[in-house]
């Protein structure tokens, strides 16, 4: 059987020297000795048998996090017609994510014009925090070109993936270039960009991947969809037992759960998980539940895909607990009237809350908020208007990419 013991118990044992070099895994999102865990496996007997420590792991987004980066829209992009209407939500998220005593590291081609925005808007407690780079870039969706981290006893390892515009449907060779040229300011190989962006660079351009179609449960489980990783215009030459061991090898994962089903209306990411299917926990999982309408679109494929959900099983051998999201209400875009692809699965976790999008439906936007609260108790769950972000087919999680604290000398 697996116990948890509070880690508060032992400190007299544990230094934050050891703790630090030993990337003990969190059960809540708190970066306090109080609240660390140890997970040991008892013997029938009693008495501790194996102490299960991951000393290199891919972090689920709920462990503590050091900060967050934005990439701002500017009017070089597709967001120039309604440029301070985005503008506005991305104040809102900097508001957020500064209020959860988080870092800001916002990532614009026009840092004068951010920090103007961010001085007229956020309280002047909170600016010391926000740190500015300055480069170009093509677009805004920040969890898809930026680091994906991975913890290790020698501090982060920031993994620099290519980023080649969801399968080249779009341009992209200044967003690729975003991570590199992070890297170049640094020496020996080490990035240090603001208070948010530091640990040690992988070259990882050889393969493509968008941290948004992979979910980790911080455990050395990854999921993920075909529709997305198997898609041509990515990793073509590669077979699906070829991306699995990559992925396993780079994020140190011992396993790959594949979801063949699930779609949204008007998505340009092949499927990406974070649209669809989150973890909450190592053992809880948020999903878009099928919408009662069996005339909508979506709802045979994701029928299908709740019922592979059922079927998933922990590394444990168990369940997953499933937290159903209602899909909202049909957004259409204003100008041609196509479907976007509007999702209360694209929350972001920060450290003591979770930033949940909505959609000016108050039956659904509630009742996702609703879901959510249980899933998370720990965490405040803060609403956050997502109809303007839709418009370009994003959301919340699209948007910001977390940095985790990793507890070295920094």
């Amino acid at each position: 059987m697996r116990q948890s013991i509070l880690f508060a118990n032992f400190t007299p044992f544990f230094t934050p020297d050891i703790i630090r070099d030993m990337a003990i895994h969190f059960t809540r999102t708190t970066p306090t000795i109080s609240d660390l865990t140890l997970h040991m496996h008892l013997p029938k007997q009693g008495g501790p048998e194996q102490t299960e420590i991951r000393k290199t792991f891919f972090p689920a987004e709920w462990y503590p996090q050091r900060g967050i980066q934005l990439t701002w829209p500017h009017a070089d992009t597709d967001w120039a017609p309604i440029l301070h209407d985005v503008d506005a939500v991305y104040i809102r998220m900097s508001l957020e994510i500064l209020s959860q005593n988080e870092r800001l590291l916002i990532v614009t081609p026009e840092p004068d014009r951010i920090r103007g925005l961010m001085h007229e808007r956020i309280p002047t407690r909170l600016l010391p925090h926000v740190s500015y780079f300055e480069c170009p870039t093509d677009d805004t969706w920040a969890r898809d070109h930026a680091f994906l981290t991975v913890i290790t006893t020698a501090g982060p390892r920031l993994m620099d993936y290519c980023f080649n515009g969801w399968g080249m449907k779009f341009a992209a060779s200044r967003d690729n270039m975003i991570c590199r040229r992070m890297a170049s300011c640094g020496t020996d190989g080490i990035v240090d960009v603001g208070q948010t962006v530091k640990g040690l660079y992988a070259d990882c351009l050889d393969f493509v991947l968008e941290g948004g179609s992979i979910e980790s449960d911080g455990q050395g489980t990854l999921l993920t969809t075909s529709a997305c990783l198997l898609s041509p215009n990515r990793n073509e030459s590669l077979t699906r037992e070829d991306i699995e061991a990559r992925l396993c090898r780079d994020l140190f994962a011992d396993r790959v759960l594949w979801l063949g089903h699930g779609h949204l209306a008007g998505d340009d990411t092949d499927s990406h998980i974070d649209t669809l299917a989150r973890f909450c926990s190592p053992t809880k999982i948020a999903y878009v539940a099928p919408p009662s309408d069996s005339s909508d679109e979506h709802h045979d494929d994701l029928a299908a895909m709740q019922e592979e959900l059922r079927t998933l099983r922990t590394a444990d051998g168990k369940p997953y607990e499933l937290v159903p999201l209602p899909l909202p209400h049909p957004v259409c875009d204003p100008d041609d009237g196509h479907r976007l692809p509007a999702t209360y699965a694209n929350f972001l976790i920060l450290n003591h809350a979770v930033l949940l999008p909505t959609y000016g439906q108050p039956d659904n936007d509630s009742l996702a908020h609703r879901q959510l609260a249980a899933a998370f108790p720990r965490h405040d769950i803060i609403d956050i208007d997502a109809r303007v972000l839709v418009r370009q087919h994003g959301s919340i999680h699209c948007s910001a990419m977390q940095y985790p604290q990793c507890y070295t000398n920094s």
